[in-house]
């Protein structure tokens, strides 16, 4: 087995101290550019890594972040966080740092996760995810002094931390003037129960640009637990009524999933579920008569989020800029580890896009 390659290896091997390899590694500037040079071409030549525990020592950071792995849900939103994971972990690299993953089932285990953590590995922050009303967690982050940045905001709790976000009600009110632009007059909106941050930012926007068009959006939304059978169930409900939407936005793309599964339904391009079949039968009388099965008389869909399987089945949707959420998140988090500024934490709060696709 070859030996280990240490600083003192590069030393000897470079012909100069440890201290000027050291100086190379942590205080180039120190180093004269032909000896730093010299030295950094034995450092690539030998395969030689800092190593970490030494820098920590130096340092007194761990140059670690724990994240919690979101629960798994239908498969569908669950990618989004997922993706977000995955950029944060590439963001966090480049700045030289590691995540740390942790699984908890709610708010009181997961600052129990917290407790647990700092006390064996001592990560440096946290990043926080699925902000919502009430949040104990950056309340117990704030009075511990430990550095953390949550993607969310707030929403009525203290905002004396640094938050990324993506602002939901630009998405949705985007989604609900594409349709305006295309004619559309009875948009409906398929969301969330209301009363949790980000449901209510998501139905503000489709119904600012209801009101900003003149038009009445009374008795054209519904809200439901986020799933495709509960958004197909909630969409023929909503089709079947006497002066149904002619469009549908939706909070999320497995609500979207459920609601363009119904349409092709009953435009005859596609199985309905079990769950919507029954709910079909009643709308089938008047589907028949005012759809035709035609493409242009088909009701308009866009989800939120862009999954895969958006992406898959052609669903116009909402497209959350996760790459520059997860750049934004180190970002603070740096900051935070470094002091800040001694100004009020900074706030970024990030515009999505509309992808249009088939469904819209």
């Amino acid at each position: 087995m070859p030996s280990k390659v240490t600083i003192r290896t590069v030393a000897r091997q470079a012909g100069v101290s440890v201290q000027t390899v050291s100086n190379v590694i942590n205080a180039p500037h120190l180093v004269r550019p032909e000896t730093r040079e010299h030295v950094q071409a034995v450092i690539d030549q030998l395969g030689y890594r800092a190593s970490q525990a030494a820098r920590q020592m130096r340092s007194g950071r761990s140059r670690l972040i724990g994240v919690r792995i979101e629960p798994a849900r239908d498969g569908i939103n669950g990618n989004v966080l997922d993706r977000f994971l995955h950029e944060l972990t590439e963001a966090a690299a480049r700045a030289e740092f590691r995540i740390v993953l942790y699984t908890a089932a709610d708010d009181t285990a997961e600052i129990q996760a917290y407790q647990d953590l700092l006390a064996a590995y001592s990560p440096d922050g946290f990043v926080l995810t699925s902000t919502h009303p009430g949040d104990p967690r950056p309340g117990w982050l704030l009075d511990k002094g430990v550095p953390f940045v949550t993607f969310g905001r707030p929403w009525g709790g203290p905002d004396r931390h640094p938050w990324v976000d993506v602002d939901g009600a630009a998405g949705t009110a985007a989604a609900t003037e594409h349709l305006l632009s295309a004619g559309h007059r009875r948009i409906g909106f398929l969301g969330w129960p209301e009363g949790a941050g980000v449901a209510d930012d998501r139905r503000n926007g489709w119904l600012s640009a209801m009101r900003a068009a003149g038009l009445d959006p009374t008795g054209l939304e519904r809200h439901v637990e986020d799933g495709v059978t509960a958004g197909e169930r909630m969409a023929a409900e909503m089709l079947a009524a006497p002066d149904p939407p002619t469009a549908l936005v939706c909070a999320s793309d497995s609500l979207a999933l459920g609601a363009w599964n119904y349409v092709l339904a009953t435009t005859g391009h596609y199985a309905p579920s079990p769950a919507a079949r029954s709910s079909r039968t009643a709308a089938n009388t008047r589907s028949r008569s005012t759809s035709g099965a035609s493409r242009a008389s088909r009701p308009a869909v866009i989800g939120f989020d862009d999954t895969p399987v958006a992406r898959a089945v052609g669903l116009t949707t909402v497209a959350q800029p996760l790459a520059e959420v997860a750049q934004a998140c180190i970002r603070l988090l740096t900051a935070a580890l470094d002091g800040g500024d001694g100004a009020s934490p900074e706030h970024v709060l990030l515009t999505p896009h509309l992808v249009v696709r088939n469904s819209a």
